[in-house]
Protein backbone atom coordinates (compact mmCIF):
# COMPACT_ATOMS: atom_id res chain seq x y z
CA UNK A 1 0.00 0.00 0.00
CA UNK A 2 1.41 3.45 -0.82
CA UNK A 3 0.75 5.42 2.49
CA UNK A 4 1.10 9.01 -0.05
CA UNK A 5 -1.54 7.59 -2.39
CA UNK A 6 -4.15 6.97 1.01
CA UNK A 7 -3.56 10.59 2.01
CA UNK A 8 -3.26 12.38 -1.53
CA UNK A 9 0.09 13.62 -1.45
CA UNK A 10 3.35 13.72 -3.39
CA UNK A 11 6.37 11.77 -1.87
CA UNK A 12 8.08 15.43 -1.11
CA UNK A 13 5.24 16.21 1.37
CA UNK A 14 5.74 18.18 4.47
CA UNK A 15 4.88 16.92 8.11
CA UNK A 16 2.35 19.72 8.00
CA UNK A 17 0.68 18.60 4.53
CA UNK A 18 0.82 15.32 5.54
CA UNK A 19 -0.96 15.98 9.17
CA UNK A 20 -3.57 18.54 7.15
CA UNK A 21 -4.02 15.43 4.67
CA UNK A 22 -4.81 13.24 7.77
CA UNK A 23 -7.30 15.08 9.62
CA UNK A 24 -9.63 16.31 6.01
CA UNK A 25 -9.75 12.24 5.92
CA UNK A 26 -9.64 10.79 8.83
CA UNK A 27 -12.84 13.22 9.83
CA UNK A 28 -14.26 12.38 6.55
CA UNK A 29 -13.97 8.02 7.21
CA UNK A 30 -14.21 8.11 11.31
CA UNK A 31 -16.22 5.36 12.36
CA UNK A 32 -18.14 7.11 15.02
CA UNK A 33 -19.14 9.57 12.10
CA UNK A 34 -20.46 6.23 10.02
CA UNK A 35 -22.00 4.41 12.81
CA UNK A 36 -25.94 4.75 11.61
CA UNK A 37 -24.87 4.18 8.17
CA UNK A 38 -25.21 0.82 6.36
CA UNK A 39 -23.02 -2.12 7.13
CA UNK A 40 -21.65 -1.72 3.72
CA UNK A 41 -20.89 1.78 4.23
CA UNK A 42 -19.60 1.44 7.67
CA UNK A 43 -16.97 -1.61 6.57
CA UNK A 44 -15.47 0.42 4.38
CA UNK A 45 -15.25 3.49 6.16
CA UNK A 46 -13.43 1.96 9.29
CA UNK A 47 -11.26 0.16 7.07
CA UNK A 48 -10.51 3.51 5.00
CA UNK A 49 -9.64 4.86 8.40
CA UNK A 50 -7.37 2.40 8.93
CA UNK A 51 -5.67 2.73 6.01
CA UNK A 52 -5.50 6.71 6.76
CA UNK A 53 -4.34 5.80 10.29
CA UNK A 54 -1.41 3.59 9.18
CA UNK A 55 -0.13 6.10 6.38
CA UNK A 56 -0.16 9.23 9.25
CA UNK A 57 1.75 6.89 11.37
CA UNK A 58 4.43 5.78 8.79
CA UNK A 59 4.67 9.17 7.60
CA UNK A 60 4.66 11.27 10.49
CA UNK A 61 7.69 9.66 11.78
CA UNK A 62 10.94 10.14 10.48
CA UNK A 63 12.52 6.37 10.97
CA UNK A 64 9.38 4.63 9.87
CA UNK A 65 9.12 7.19 6.97
CA UNK A 66 12.71 7.08 5.41
CA UNK A 67 12.01 3.10 5.77
CA UNK A 68 8.84 2.58 3.89
CA UNK A 69 10.89 5.38 1.10
CA UNK A 70 13.77 2.95 0.91
CA UNK A 71 11.46 0.24 0.59
CA UNK A 72 9.29 2.10 -1.74
CA UNK A 73 12.38 2.62 -4.10
CA UNK A 74 13.78 -0.74 -3.55
CA UNK A 75 10.66 -2.14 -5.30
CA UNK A 76 8.96 -3.49 -2.64
CA UNK A 77 6.53 -1.14 -2.51
CA UNK A 78 4.00 -3.38 -5.01
CA UNK A 79 2.42 -6.50 -3.89
CA UNK A 80 3.58 -9.09 -1.38
CA UNK A 81 6.52 -7.25 -0.49
CA UNK A 82 5.04 -4.92 1.42
CA UNK A 83 1.63 -6.60 2.61
CA UNK A 84 4.62 -8.81 4.14
CA UNK A 85 6.79 -5.56 6.19
CA UNK A 86 3.71 -3.68 7.30
CA UNK A 87 1.70 -7.40 8.34
CA UNK A 88 3.71 -6.54 11.19
CA UNK A 89 1.83 -4.01 12.51
CA UNK A 90 -1.35 -4.83 14.23
CA UNK A 91 -3.91 -2.20 13.15
CA UNK A 92 -6.48 -2.91 15.99
CA UNK A 93 -9.04 0.27 17.02
CA UNK A 94 -10.21 -0.20 20.85
CA UNK A 95 -13.02 1.97 22.07
CA UNK A 96 -11.72 4.69 24.92
CA UNK A 97 -14.77 6.57 25.61
CA UNK A 98 -15.56 8.10 22.04
CA UNK A 99 -12.31 8.10 20.47
CA UNK A 100 -10.36 5.34 18.80
CA UNK A 101 -6.70 4.28 19.45
CA UNK A 102 -4.23 2.90 17.57
CA UNK A 103 -1.99 -0.08 18.80
CA UNK A 104 1.08 -2.14 17.18
CA UNK A 105 2.08 -5.00 18.41
CA UNK A 106 6.33 -5.06 18.24
CA UNK A 107 7.79 -7.74 16.22
CA UNK A 108 9.26 -8.75 12.97
CA UNK A 109 8.76 -10.28 9.99
CA UNK A 110 10.69 -11.77 7.08
CA UNK A 111 13.50 -14.53 7.37
CA UNK A 112 15.76 -12.94 4.33
CA UNK A 113 19.12 -11.41 4.61
CA UNK A 114 17.82 -7.94 4.00
CA UNK A 115 15.39 -8.55 6.97
CA UNK A 116 17.95 -9.49 9.58
CA UNK A 117 20.46 -7.03 7.75
CA UNK A 118 17.62 -4.05 8.66
CA UNK A 119 17.28 -6.13 12.10
CA UNK A 120 20.76 -5.59 13.01
CA UNK A 121 20.85 -2.01 11.83
CA UNK A 122 17.79 -1.35 14.25
CA UNK A 123 19.98 -3.04 17.03
CA UNK A 124 22.94 -1.29 16.49
CA UNK A 125 20.96 2.40 15.72
CA UNK A 126 19.44 1.88 19.36
CA UNK A 127 20.04 4.29 22.11
CA UNK A 128 21.60 2.26 24.30
CA UNK A 129 23.49 0.22 21.56
CA UNK A 130 24.66 3.35 21.07
CA UNK A 131 25.75 4.78 24.19
CA UNK A 132 27.66 1.15 24.40
CA UNK A 133 29.67 2.07 21.49
CA UNK A 134 30.54 5.34 22.62
CA UNK A 135 31.73 4.17 25.93
CA UNK A 136 33.77 1.58 24.75
CA UNK A 137 35.10 4.47 22.14
CA UNK A 138 36.03 6.48 24.91
CA UNK A 139 37.59 3.56 27.08
CA UNK A 140 39.54 2.48 23.78
CA UNK A 141 40.42 6.00 23.32
CA UNK A 142 42.20 6.18 27.15
CA UNK A 143 44.33 2.88 26.37
CA UNK A 144 45.36 5.03 23.64
CA UNK A 145 46.25 7.79 25.25
CA UNK A 146 47.67 6.01 28.60
CA UNK A 147 50.20 4.14 25.60
CA UNK A 148 51.17 7.01 24.13
CA UNK A 149 51.94 9.21 26.83
CA UNK A 150 53.88 6.46 28.36
CA UNK A 151 55.92 6.35 25.56
CA UNK A 152 56.31 9.82 25.91
CA UNK A 153 57.40 10.07 29.46
CA UNK A 154 59.80 7.36 29.13
CA UNK A 155 61.54 9.68 25.93
CA UNK A 156 61.22 12.80 28.48
CA UNK A 157 62.92 10.82 31.68
CA UNK A 158 65.43 8.63 29.22
CA UNK A 159 66.26 10.50 26.28
CA UNK A 160 68.95 8.72 24.09
CA UNK A 161 67.68 5.33 25.55
CA UNK A 162 65.84 2.47 24.30
CA UNK A 163 63.50 0.48 26.63
CA UNK A 164 66.04 -2.46 25.93
CA UNK A 165 68.87 -0.62 26.59
CA UNK A 166 67.62 0.68 29.79
CA UNK A 167 66.40 -3.26 30.73
CA UNK A 168 70.42 -4.16 29.82
CA UNK A 169 71.50 -1.32 32.05
CA UNK A 170 69.24 -2.92 34.96
CA UNK A 171 70.31 -5.85 34.30
CA UNK A 172 73.58 -5.08 34.82
CA UNK A 173 73.58 -2.97 37.69
CA UNK A 174 71.97 -5.51 39.79
CA UNK A 175 74.54 -8.28 38.70
CA UNK A 176 76.75 -5.75 40.17
CA UNK A 177 75.04 -5.39 43.46
CA UNK A 178 75.07 -8.92 43.48
CA UNK A 179 78.78 -9.37 42.78
CA UNK A 180 79.64 -6.83 45.69
CA UNK A 181 76.97 -8.38 48.35
CA UNK A 182 79.01 -11.57 47.35
CA UNK A 183 82.55 -10.08 48.17
CA UNK A 184 81.87 -8.41 51.17
CA UNK A 185 82.08 -10.82 54.61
Amino acid sequence: MDHYKVLGLHRTATKEEVKAAFKKLAFQFHPDKHSQSPRAVRDNATFRFKQVSEAYEVLMDDRKRADFNFRWRSGAGGGAASNNYYSQYNYGYGRSGSSYEYRSRSGFNGDGFASKFELALRILTARSSLLNLSFAAAILGGIIVINTSGESLWKMQNSGKSFEEAMKSIEKAKAYREDNVKERP
